[in-house]
């Protein structure tokens, strides 16, 4: 094992390299988040929209590794006022924290804290950085809209430090949004952040669940390649609240249904999409990977990833 990277990140959470892997819905599974952790950093199992079976499988697939479990905020409120329970075992498996993006984490928080379980909350202004922290988030991630999958619209640079600034010294923030080698990884920490969590870089890792079509479509592609839209949500029916978009790869889908009125709403476009999916079709259905998607060069295990991103963050902070 290569030298480790030491903050405040690390310190509090027992780690040798400040790098989160996010709770990507449906391809962070148990294989994916214990790899991380066991390489240095801190994996979370993504557990999105509240998938009970498919969230207990994967928690239970990283076996006795420390692991975290992350979730769309508002699918797990509506799942747990449709069918409670699921929120209560992550917390009783004593995960090494939870993770919440987009919805209110207030009152996910306080049951975590009752349970002794780190919060993690992910924002995307400086309004709701201080909104988590007084709703007791133990780490604040700061997202930008160079991410992959669903964010908004303030970029890394300029949110993170603003973010820094504006939640105090007590609090710890991670940098998020456009990060997949140890230059991202310098720049965060020098933006005054505590680490940073990855979400396309690991996407592209070995242990990840994601189809191989995909997986080609993403190491072919650079960060100009990619979109923000709504337009995988419509055509997997979610209600996605405002101002959220999801970015993705640029392909022959998105280019067909760009402009589209009404979007893929169809019976037969849902349908086409889900197949498309289902096949690893990275031309029927667009893959999800942020501007970093430029920065990948081959699909690599997550151990690989990790220590690269600290050799390569340790020469940065060196050489400056």
């Amino acid at each position: 094992m290569s030298a480790g990277l030491s903050t405040r990140l690390t310190d509090r959470f027992g780690l040798r390299a400040p790098i989160v892997s996010a709770p990507m819905a449906m391809a962070a599974g148990g294989k994916l988040a214990a790899a991380v952790t066991r390489a240095g950093g801190l994996g979370f199992v993504g557990g999105g929209y509240a998938d009970a079976d498919w969230t207990q499988a994967q928690l239970a697939e990283a076996g006795n590794t420390a692991v975290g479990c992350g979730f769309i905020t508002w699918a797990l409120a509506e799942r747990e006022a449709e069918a409670p329970g699921l929120y209560d075992a992550v917390l009783a498996r004593a995960p090494a924290a939870v993770f919440l993006s987009f919805g209110d984490p207030a009152p996910f928080a306080a049951r975590a804290r009752e349970a002794g379980v780190p919060v993690f909350a992910q924002v995307q202004s400086v309004a709701d950085a201080r909104a988590v922290c007084a709703a007791g988030a133990d780490v604040i991630v700061a997202q930008g809209s160079e991410a992959g999958g669903h964010g908004a619209t303030r970029g890394t640079m300029s949110l993170v430090p603003e973010v820094v600034d504006a939640v105090g010294a007590d609090a710890l923030v991670l940098a998020a949004g456009g990060i997949a080698d140890g230059r991202g990884l310098a720049a965060a920490l020098m933006l005054g952040a505590d680490g940073v969590v990855v979400g396309t870089r690991f996407w592209a890792a070995e242990e990840a669940l994601v189809a191989r079509g995909f997986h080609e479509a993403a190491v072919a592609a650079d960060g100009d390649a990619t979109l923000r839209s709504s337009l995988p949500d419509i055509a997997r029916g979610l209600h996605w609240p405002e101002p959220y978009t999801i970015r993705t790869l640029r392909n022959a889908w998105t280019d067909r249904w760009q402009g589209v009125a009404g979007g893929p709403a169809s019976d037969a476009a849902r349908a086409a999409y889900a197949s498309a999916v289902e096949a690893g079709d990275a031309q029927g259905a667009p893959a999800i990977a942020g501007e970093a998607v430029g920065l990948i060069a081959a699909v690599e295990p997550a151990e690989t990833i990790v220590a690269r991103m600290v050799q390569e963050a340790r020469a940065a902070l060196a050489r400056w």
